[in-house]
């Protein structure tokens, strides 16, 4: 697929995507500082608030291929102003809904519904377009950090929001921050139409689907991710409340624990970008799952200790989300970008279904056996499985008749 002359430059678009997937994901990573006031305030269990946690991640995974496909079809711009919209909307129903189920569903679609259409899924198509077939696995790491970042730089923001003003008044700041910062980058995104080569126009998105979902590499990268999604979202949740029920009572070790994880994944993405269009990838992503499985092993194992914890934060936190680029450039190769959004956001659904039983495991394993020992060995199994699976992938580029990988 060839782009008019009118599409936005490789940085335009790296740095207004860096923008709102740092805003998207930055206030996302620090849902977990709410768990312990929301549920205090209104009298819940842990289980409701990961609950809604869990809807959350389930619907942002469900909306992920249609939010692509949209950014596939309209452009990204439109889909992007539309989630910061829906973004803005969920924080201010988290804010002043009290009724469990209407609080799980509400914040669960509003939430689910922002992110599907601000984070990788929606404005991968774009940067793939973008970029040059020699730079995308670097422009994926790019905006991985972008998002790390987020990360990074929010979760002492929020937590300090929570403190100074109350966790009410803090989701108003965070919506309005939103509102000013991230709707003014949807417009660097405005998309013209494509021009596309010949033959490439008839493929459909339906057999663009079709063709991934029959393809065993394709198949491969749904299952890692969904392993993805398990651990970090579990680890990102309930890492706070484990250390306070370990007796590190001190959130400020939560808090900079959360910010480490940003901080190296700052680092790792760029570095599993720049490492993607060199080595395999797919060896690179078995080895960031086996990794996994051994660090939180080893976290597990050692004297639970701040500086433990800071370790950990820190070695989770350079894998944490390298797998982003990785899995993006296998399906920009093996697929072309066309449908770029919509492939991504077909993988990011597994993804975001380990999160959600990542997520409302930890809380129900939690209310039943009184500890998260049994999530903590799942994460650890599952991480070695995704190690295995991500082997075999084939990462050559599919051969069409009359039609050519863009």
């Amino acid at each position: 697929m060839t782009p008019t002359k009118t599409l936005p430059d490789l940085k335009t678009v790296l740095l207004a995507s860096g923008v709102v997937l740092t805003l998207a994901m930055g206030v996302r990573h620090g849902f977990g500082f709410w768990m312990q006031p929301i549920s205090q305030a209104n009298g819940w269990s842990r289980e409701t608030y990961s609950l809604a946690m869990a809807v959350q991640n389930l619907m942002w995974g469900l909306f992920g291929p249609f939010a692509g496909m949209a950014a596939d079809r309209f452009g990204t711009m439109r889909v992007v102003l539309f989630g910061a919209l829906a973004y803005i909307a969920g924080l201010l129903w988290m804010a002043l809904v009290s009724q469990p189920t209407l609080f799980v569903i509400g914040s669960g679609v509003l939430i689910g519904l922002g992110l599907s259409c601000t984070a990788f899924g929606a404005v991968s198509g774009i940067i793939g377009r973008a970029a040059p077939p020699e730079k995308r696995s670097w422009a994926f790491g790019v905006s991985g950090a972008a998002s790390s970042f987020g990360q990074f730089m929010m979760m002492p923001v929020e937590q300090q929001l929570i403190s100074a003003v109350g966790w009410q008044q803090a989701f108003y700041l965070l919506a309005g921050l939103i509102f000013i910062a991230m709707i003014p980058m949807s417009f660097k995104l405005r998309e013209p139409a494509h021009e596309h080569a010949h033959g490439q126009q008839q493929q459909t998105t339906g057999e663009a689907l079709r063709e991934a979902l029959g393809n065993r590499s394709f198949l491969f990268l749904v299952a890692g991710y969904f392993v993805c999604g398990f651990q970090v979202v579990f680890i990102g949740v309930h890492l706070p409340a484990y250390l306070k029920d370990k007796g590190v009572a001190n959130p400020g070790v939560a808090v900079m624990a959360l910010a480490l994880i940003g901080l190296f994944n700052i680092f790792g993405s760029f570095t599993a970008g720049q490492l993607g269009g060199k080595l395999p990838k797919r060896y690179l992503l078995s080895f960031i799952y086996l990794a996994r499985s051994a660090i939180i092993s080893i976290f597990l194992l050692a004297p639970l200790t701040p500086m433990s914890v800071y370790l950990f934060a820190a070695a989770m936190g350079f894998i944490w989300l390298s797998t982003v680029p990785l899995t993006n450039g296998i399906i920009a190769g093996i697929f072309g970008v066309k449908h770029m959004s919509m492939l991504a956001g077909v993988v990011f659904f597994s993804h975001q279904i380990g999160s959600f039983l990542g997520v409302w495991l930890g809380g129900y394993l939690f209310d039943q056996r009184g500890n998260y020992d049994l999530v903590w060995g799942i994460a650890i199994v599952l991480g070695i499985l995704a190690g295995l699976v991500n082997l075999p992938i084939n990462e050559r580029p599919l051969l069409r008749p009359m039609l050519k990988a863009a």
